[in-house]
């Protein structure tokens, strides 16, 4: 047993060994002599892991350590560079020519590289085209080229969505939405038209790789999209309500409990308690009950309650008004409401009396000021 434990050891040894590397071997026809080089591709920089002189024969052999994730790498041969990825797969066979080395090649042994070698090949197709473009050509012809580009663009994002989609965790789709042409992007989650795809893409990476650096910077590339699209919605709702304003204050259009939508601008004419609140919040049953004292003492001589709510759940906001005999709103955005945004709501409650004239005449008085201020305007 004693004499068995060596071999033992070192089969171990050489199994582990064998299961952290991987090995890209091949044939380029006519680079016998010259020099080939294997770097890692990483997210911000490129690694040399070896290099070796391509045999008689055209033959060339790397194994390197395996990635922990999906990852991509590349072939150097004389300035031009052949890329292709690494996942579990643990031999690449790779055979090419020195002349056409990084565009007309053969790989075997990963179906993610036959992707990647189709998405690379109509990439290069379309920058060959976009190279036409050069200062000096007619007009006729620089529009010829230009939707000749339109359409070969269209063609290639038509045979990279069902790829990426097939499997959204994979390096060919990640590698898909990376491509550029002229260093701008083929897909980004900026454009509304391509963020499924980079948001599918994001989404797989974050749930099965959450450690990978790969995976943060994607996901946090779609959440900056999808976020800088939120503000610009915001922005342009406010300039919207700032542009439709016709008095002292914006107007606010929201749906109350049966849905119908309910305009400030309506109760002109009306000394206006506008409220921002939110029956969820803790001090709400107090609060509530002073509105209505307030309500009953003076909605009859023309006072009227306008309450924004922000309660995020609408069941308990439902359930919460369904005997408020004022006008009661929802904003369905809860805190990021726009509309409480535009009065620069930072803490709720928060109300404003407006003049029936729509002039505003106080922010969050007290109770004793404000009911003087409503007695002064009625």
């Amino acid at each position: 047993m004693k004499k068995f434990l060596p071999f033992l050891l070192v089969f171990l040894v050489a199994a582990c060994s064998k299961e952290t590397k991987f090995t890209v071997e091949g044939i380029i026809e006519g680079a016998e002599g010259e020099v080939i080089y294997l770097e890692h591709n990483g997210l911000t920089k490129s690694t040399l892991l070896d290099s070796m002189v391509v045999k008689s024969d055209g033959g060339f052999h790397f194994r390197s350590l395996r990635p922990e994730y999906p990852d991509f790498y590349k072939l150097i041969l004389n300035g031009k560079q052949l890329h292709f990825a690494v996942d579990s797969i643990e031999t690449l066979v790779i055979n090419s020519n020195i002349d056409r080395f990084s565009t007309d090649y053969t790989i075997s042994g990963s179906e993610t590289n036959t992707d990647i070698l189709q998405l690379r090949q109509s990439v290069a197709a379309i920058q060959k085209k976009a190279n036409l473009l050069v200062q000096g050509i007619e007009a006729s012809e620089r529009e010829k080229i230009v939707g000749e580009l339109t359409a070969m663009i269209e063609t290639h994002k038509s045979m990279a969505r069902p790829l990426i989609l097939k499997n959204p965790r994979s390096a060919a789709a990640y590698f898909a939405i990376f491509q550029k042409v002229n260093n701008v992007y083929m897909f980004s989650p900026y454009v509304k038209e391509d963020r499924p795809y980079c948001a599918a893409v994001a989404t797989a990476y974050h749930t099965f790789m959450p450690g990978y650096e790969r995976s943060k910077n994607l996901y946090a590339l779609v959440m900056d999209a999808i976020n800088t699209e939120r503000l610009q919605r915001r922005e342009e709702s406010l300039q919207e309500m700032i542009n439709n304003a016709t008095a002292g204050y914006i107007d606010i259009e929201l749906p109350d409990r049966t849905r119908k939508l309910r305009k400030l601008s309506d109760l002109k004419g009306k000394v206006v308690l506008l409220d921002f609140s939110a029956y969820e919040a803790r001090e709400s049953v107090q609060y509530t009950f002073a509105l209505r004292d307030l309500y009953a003492k003076y909605s009859a001589k023309g006072f009227e309650i306008y309450q924004v709510s922000l309660d995020r759940n609408e069941t308990l906001w439902n359930d919460a008004t369904a005997q408020i005999p004022w006008i009661a709103v929802r904003d369905q955005n809860g805190p990021a409401s726009v509309v409480a945004g535009t009065y620069n709501v930072t803490q709720l409650p928060t109300y404003f009396l407006i003049s029936k004239e729509g002039d505003i005449l106080g922010r969050n008085m007290n109770i004793q000021e404000l009911e003087r201020a409503i007695q002064q305007q009625l």
